[in-house]
């Protein structure tokens, strides 16, 4: 990913939104489930913050079939080293075995943030 210069006084993050579908083969990601993945999933790898939306939306699925489904939208900064990588690796990997998802969507972008 192009670095891009950052103002003084600001650093230099990823900012990346990973979408969580909730349907699942059997049904649904339950409230419970969610926080669960939350608590013991996402936070550990980034206790310092995150951002949670939710929101409904729509994709192909590899058979064809388009899939509406409510969705999690997890937010995160992050500095752009391999332990923020392994992680963001490892809670979409969770996710995707723990509730049978075909896909998460990944999308990382440079960000400069003042604390």
């Amino acid at each position: 990913m192009p670095r891009h210069a950052c103002a003084p006084g600001e650093q230099r993050l990823v900012h990346e939104s990973i979408y969580f579908g909730t349907a699942t083969p059997g049904g649904v990601v339950t409230p419970d489930q969610w926080a669960g993945f939350l608590r013991d999933t996402v936070t550990p790898r980034f206790p310092n913050g995150l951002t949670v939306m939710q929101a409904s939306g729509q994709w192909r699925g590899a058979d064809g079939t388009i899939v509406q489904e409510s969705s999690h939208v997890l937010d995160l900064l992050h500095p752009d080293d391999a332990k923020s990588e392994k992680a963001v690796v490892e809670i979409v990997e969770a996710y995707k075995a723990s509730f049978r998802q075909e896909a998460v969507l990944r999308v990382r972008a440079q960000a400069c943030a003042s604390f």
